[in-house]
């Protein structure tokens, strides 16, 4: 039965986490979300207090420069006419984490990787709601910059890092939120040729009786 689970794609783990277990998952999670929040609210906050708009602050070389700006967009500067659009986006993702799948966190992985999106993308939305010039349409503070590539600030890499741990999660690893561990699907053919494979015969060796003396 464990093999057909796994050749389905069905679940192979068996029993579910205690609650307590589950407990601990969303503590994480808690955890992970203020933690980055936090950070990036702190980093944004000493942005706009030290640096200068007119001169940005090149550091190693060259790797890293520290260029304030105020985007109106998206993640990484996308999509600046929309900036109502990506607030109200925000807000649905936030509830649906929150009310969806927070509850259901049952692997350490999943709570890092959930709370880290939310700590993202609570951190932009914040500065939407509070910051200039208005209420849903406020510009985002951004502050980092890499050669040829757009300025971001921590919020983004939150958001970042929870795409690329959750494709780990979910395709390498294939753990689902729960923390149950899926089978991967076998290559085409090869489940049929299981099933069709004939079954080894059964010894039929007969044992002849010693001959009398």
């Amino acid at each position: 039965m464990r093999h057909l689970q796994a050749a389905g794609g069905a679940p192979i783990t068996t029993g579910a986490p205690s609650g307590a277990y589950r407990r601990r998952m969303r503590l994480i999670f808690a955890a992970v979300a203020a933690g980055g929040l936090l950070l990036d609210q702190l980093a944004k906050i000493i942005a706009v207090r030290l640096l200068d708009p007119a001169d940005p602050q090149v550091l190693l070389g060259g790797l890293l420069t520290l260029r304030l700006i105020r985007n109106p967009g998206a993640a990484f500067s996308l999509g600046e006419s929309f900036t109502i659009v990506f607030a109200l986006l925000a807000v649905t993702v936030l509830c649906y984490v929150l009310i969806k799948l927070a509850p259901k966190i049952g692997h350490p992985g999943w709570a890092v990787a959930l709370g880290l999106l939310v700590a993202g993308v609570s951190g932009n939305l914040m500065d939407r709601i509070f910051r200039q010039p208005d209420f849903l349409h406020g510009h985002v503070v951004d502050f980092f910059q890499l050669p040829h590539f757009a300025i971001f600030n921590v919020a983004d890499i939150c958001i970042t890092s929870a795409a690329v741990l959750i494709m780990i999660l979910a395709v390498i690893k294939n753990v689902g939120i729960g923390g149950e561990h899926y089978g991967r699907t076998p290559a085409a053919g090869s489940a049929e040729t299981s099933a069709d494979a004939p079954e080894p015969e059964a010894d039929q060796t007969v044992e002849r009786p010693d001959r009398e003396s």
